[in-house]
């Protein structure tokens, strides 16, 4: 078979179709205010965190109060630093956050989120770290609304048979 095609440059010539340069995707670039700040919003069940990060200390500010004054427990400080872990850059950055709506666990879930997105805005390498927790992604569980001839959302009246 002599008529064998050996690249695809020469299959594109042949068929008359231009060969396409495929272009690598655009490295992405940091994204920081006039400050020097990365900005980013985090959302979990109904708590809505706005965060900003910048460069310093390791400080995080919650609505005005320390982490270890706003999130009490232990359990919520871990899942709020849980993203610095991740990227490696723990007492680097100084977080200002302020969250409403929800519950505690909800709120703290919102500030993780938003300091994962944050934090991948101010440095894209750090993005696969990131992303490869879970940590990019909105946890999109919220509460089923109450039905109508229900006591909760799914929970029945209690039957009385007499």
């Amino acid at each position: 078979m002599a008529d064998q095609i050996n690249s695809l440059e020469e299959l594109g010539t042949a068929a008359g179709v231009e060969t396409v340069e495929l272009e690598m995707a655009a490295p992405r670039e940091p994204v920081r205010d006039e400050l020097g700040r990365s900005y980013a919003t985090g959302k979990r069940k109904d708590a809505v965190a706005r965060v900003w990060i910048k460069p310093g200390s390791g400080k995080i500010v919650v609505n005005g109060k320390e982490m270890n004054v706003y999130f009490a427990r232990p359990v919520l400080q871990l899942i709020v630093r849980q993203p610095f872990g991740i990227a490696g850059v723990e007492d680097q950055f100084d977080v200002y956050a302020t969250v409403k709506g929800g519950g505690l666990s909800g709120q703290a879930g919102a500030v993780k989120h938003g300091i994962s997105k944050a934090l991948q805005l101010y440095d894209p390498s750090l993005r696969g770290a990131l992303k490869a927790a879970g940590f990019l992604t909105r946890d999109s569980r919220v509460v089923e609304r109450k039905k109508f001839g229900k006591r909760k959302a799914r929970r029945s009246f209690q039957f009385s048979k007499r």
